[in-house]
């Protein structure tokens, strides 16, 4: 009954967005009912909260790969790119700077 139930709530909720509260209230409504032992609610709790942990990690991962892949397609510079060539170009200004009063 335990995995069946573990099962059911990891298909049918979204597990990203459990956050540790709805989780803990999630277990102990399962075990008040009877549903769940003490000691499995408590297992339930950890494994769902480790699982919900990784699936935002995970989801995080896959939005920032999306992201990117995006902007490379769309021909656009990152932040770090643009920083990057903003220091370079303050580099030979300078650089043309101390030339131009040199002469």
């Amino acid at each position: 009954m335990f995995d069946f139930i573990k099962k059911a709530l990891l298909t049918g909720v979204g597990l990203a967005a459990m956050t540790k509260d709805k989780i803990e209230e999630l277990a102990k409504e399962l075990t008040e009912k009877g549903k769940l032992t003490e000691k499995e609610g408590k297992e339930l709790v950890d494994d769902l909260l480790k699982k919900s942990e990784k699936a935002k990690k995970d989801l995080e991962a896959q939005i920032e790969r999306v992201v990117k892949d995006t902007m490379k397609k769309m021909n656009l510079v990152s932040a770090e790119e643009l920083s990057d060539l903003t220091k370079r170009v303050k580099k030979l200004e300078t650089a043309l700077k101390e030339k131009g009063s040199q002469n």
